[in-house]
């Protein structure tokens, strides 16, 4: 049976830990590999116990040892320990990048279907799905491009949807399953490259899914709002979600704006139309047939793989 694994540079709470690898262990994985971006001794121990776990503790000695300076942003951390892993690991067939707020999600078996692939597939990328803000189980569902995305977006975001790619409020490319044993490969956060070569032999299998925790809620997003705005997700660098000829702006643009005009009420009224959980959301994306609900159950999992403490 085909092996998978996935790789994650990860700063977040013990129990968050846990929770994302207890989830991806149940579904599957053969390996998960963590790479602790400010690592301590507790985490370490509590995560190394599990016998699918590997961790690495990027400290002052880990970087050192790269022969660079540690990254000032966290972007090119993740995809250089992603490239590492990658190079280093080999009892994985398969092997995908995301991120702790990132939860793989099929109704089938990712083993079978990777087995399924044929040699030709060495790339296969996974779409996301966005979680409703204040639920813990419901998510919209990701847009194909094409004719009625803009007509669907609109309707679903009569205010904002004209400045959103598909309606979703962080990234709709998704993450890259990578066959391993290829060299040599370069990660980047969306994608990957062989060589030269961009995902090479990609397909994109409607079984699974990423379910994508951006927000929360919103006290949690208002927290990483300016993070996100200056090296995140809305950095200014970043290009718009739609052409410029039709109206696009970059996010940290329209968010400039909007809190600009409206402060904190403009953003969260923002935020009430694209994000939250409401019965207009929901009745709105069940209309499109965009509505799915996911419950990762993810108590359950973390107690089933790393005890109850």
């Amino acid at each position: 049976m085909t092996r998978w694994g996935i790789v994650s540079t990860i700063k977040a709470p013990l129990e968050a830990i846990q929770a994302f690898a207890a989830h991806h262990l149940e579904l599957g994985a053969h390996r998960i590999l963590i790479y602790l971006d400010d690592p301590d001794p507790e985490t370490e121990a509590a995560l190394r116990a599990h016998s699918k776990v590997r961790v690495r503790a990027c400290d002052r000695a880990y970087w050192k040892a790269s022969g660079q300076n540690r990254p000032k942003k966290h972007q090119p951390r993740q995809t250089y320990n992603a490239s590492q892993a990658y190079a280093t690991t080999k009892d994985v067939d398969w092997l995908c990048h995301i991120d702790v707020d990132e939860f793989l999600w099929s109704d089938g078996n990712i083993s079978g279907l990777l087995d399924a692939q044929p040699d030709s597939t060495r790339t296969a990328r996974v779409r996301p799905m966005e979680l409703l803000s204040g639920s813990d189980t419901a998510y919209k569902a990701w847009i194909p491009p094409g004719p009625n995305r803009d007509r669907i977006t609109t309707r679903l975001y009569p205010t904002f949807g004209g400045f959103l790619k598909g309606g979703f409020l962080s990234h709709v490319a998704g993450k890259v399953f990578v066959r391993t044993g290829m060299a040599p490969v370069t990660f980047k956060i969306h994608n990957v490259f062989l060589g030269e070569e961009m995902n090479p032999g990609l397909v994109e299998p409607d079984a699974v899914n990423l379910l994508h925790r951006h927000a929360p809620d919103w006290d949690e997003w208002k927290s990483t709002f300016h993070f996100r705005m200056e090296q995140g997700s809305y950095r200014p660098e970043l290009d718009p979600n739609r052409p410029r000829e039709k109206g696009g702006l970059r996010m940290h643009e329209l968010f400039t704006a909007i809190e600009a005009d409206g402060g904190e009420k403009g953003l969260q009224a923002f935020f009430g139309e694209v994000c939250q959980d409401t019965p207009r959301l929901r009745a709105a994306l069940e209309a499109e047939g965009l509505l799915r609900i996911c419950d990762l159950d993810l108590a359950r999992k973390t107690a089933q793989q790393f005890g109850s403490g």
